[in-house]
């Protein structure tokens, strides 16, 4: 992507002026975030003949998505699966248009089992593989106590955390007890369920965990990163790296959008597509203060953790499943690899640590971090040689993301992700955050941005009194994509 600056990172353009130059005679907007969503909207603004600017803080686009190709393969150290590995996915068009094969890791559109059950290999602390047999029988246990606890949230009105909710189940259904090392396998599948939210399990919603809307077809691992379909996207806008937003003023006449150089933008919308971490943290002033209902959704909303540590060997020592994992008495001491050389015949294990593990070791350095990885490898796996190169990711502590993706906190209604998505004058929003059916998801981004765009295009035109094309547009696909449609490409090895 080209950074189209001057030498002091700012590009003069007709239509975007200083707060105290004319008002733009043609509709405009300003995007914030150069993530799925804000890609997603400045593309169907251009589209739609909008001039349009989008503002990155970043030296990249992508945002949450990142595609790292250092080991000279391509490694998502952000997002990596399709969620919904089906045709009714607003991204499958694109993913299959571009002919990107996607890896099929599970069939089931679960959000428990996002790996079918024999592609895991579980061990003990002792490096002793537990029996399949019992793998398959924990998993069961646990979808029936999740099942139970489906009931106990009927029996109240108050909410209360998975945690607890799993506790009360099993004082009341002490046949669902494990001992011994069943029980280490079922805290293993309450670790993978909080590495589906990136936070504890005191700290998920049982009222609201499940609400999401699971699109049909399983879960899909992007086999050559989601890099080329964001590159695609992007391909023509006006993006501006480097351009870290301070301060958003809107008014009647317009929008102004002030970056850290002081530079300030003008338009008559803008969209806000920054992660909702950023968004806590307050590093963005608005002026006038948003409505005590938006700021209410932004606190409300749970923004939890997970993190990669990639590690490249140089050789397979490992079993050929799709997951490798240690199990323990708590979910904290549980470990999990995602093997890449099943999906993509790379000799990488990509160790994922998420919740209040996942913020202790974004604590250490990244060499630290890479050998706590490979000790819990090691453990297993005694005949473990070392890693050539690795690769951790800081999506908790990096000042542009403060967090992975959302999840519906303790206590807090569902719709606060609809309060977050609302316009606010002429500022739009968009983001995985801001989707009520598909948090959490790139495809979920991408989805509110065209959302965010025809929302933001509809109130500009009002504005200017053009209502001749006031019609609905349908910018997901250009027309030359529209007129193509080629299946998802979609493997099982």
């Amino acid at each position: 992507m080209e950074n189209r600056c001057d030498i002091n990172g700012v590009k003069k353009a007709s239509y975007y002026l200083n707060a105290e130059e004319q008002r733009p005679r043609s509709p405009s907007a300003i995007v914030i975030g150069g993530g799925f969503a804000g890609i997603a909207a400045a593309y169907a603004l251009k589209n739609a003949s909008f001039k349009v600017v989008l503002l990155e803080s970043r030296d990249r686009i992508g945002g949450r998505v990142y595609t790292d190709y250092s080991f000279g393969f391509p490694v998502d150290m952000g997002a990596a699966w399709l969620h919904g590995v089906c045709k009714e996915n607003p991204l499958a068009p694109w993913i299959g248009r571009l002919g990107l094969p996607i890896y099929r890791t599970s069939g089931d559109n679960s959000v428990l089992f996002d790996h079918d059950l024999e592609s895991y290999a579980l061990f003990d602390a002792d490096g002793r593989q537990v029996p399949q047999e019992l793998v398959q029988k924990v998993g069961e246990v646990f979808e029936s106590i999740l099942e139970e606890t489906d009931k106990l949230r009927h029996e109240t009105s108050e909410d209360m955390s998975i945690a607890q909710a799993i506790t009360l189940v099993l004082e009341r259904h002490p046949d669902l007890r494990q001992e011994g090392v069943a029980n280490n396998v079922l805290q293993w599948y309450l670790c993978r369920m909080e590495g589906w939210f990136a936070t504890d399990a005191n700290n998920i919603s049982v009222k609201n965990w499940d609400k999401e809307v699971l699109l049909p077809g399983g879960h899909g691992l992007m086999v050559r990163g989601y890099r080329p379909v964001i590159n695609t996207l992007a391909k023509g806008l006006d993006i501006r790296l480097h351009h870290q937003v301070t301060k958003i003023v809107r008014g009647k006449k317009g929008v102004e959008v002030t970056v850290s150089s002081g530079k300030a933008f003008f338009a008559d919308a803008a969209i806000i597509t920054v992660p909702l971490g950023v968004l806590k943290a307050k590093s963005i002033k608005f002026e006038p203060r948003l409505p005590e209902w938006k700021e209410e959704a932004i606190d409300g909303i749970g923004v939890g953790t997970e993190n990669k540590i990639v590690l490249h060997f140089n050789k397979v020592f490992w079993p050929n499943v799709e997951f490798l994992g240690v199990v323990s008495p708590t979910s904290y001491g549980c470990s999990y690899f995602l093997n890449l050389h099943k999906a993509t015949g790379h000799p990488v294990l990509v160790y994922m640590p998420a919740g209040r593990l996942a913020n202790d070791i974004e604590k250490m350095s990244d060499k630290a971090a890479a050998e706590f990885a490979f000790s819990q490898l090691k453990g297993i796996l005694p005949d473990a040689s070392e890693p050539i190169q690795y690769l951790v990711s800081h999506w908790g502590t990096d000042e542009n993301s403060l967090g992975s993706y959302t999840y519906d906190a303790v206590g807090k209604p569902r719709e606060y992700f609809e309060r977050l998505r609302i316009p606010v004058d002429n500022i739009f929003f968009a983001g995985e955050a801001t989707s009520i059916k598909y948090t959490g998801t790139v495809h979920g981004a991408f989805s509110t941005g065209l959302m965010a765009a025809e929302e933001c295009r509809m109130r500009v035109l009002e504005k200017y009194g053009d209502l001749d094309t006031l019609e609905m547009f349908h910018p997901a696909m250009g027309e030359e994509a529209a007129s193509i449609s080629v299946p998802l490409l979609i493997s099982r090895m």
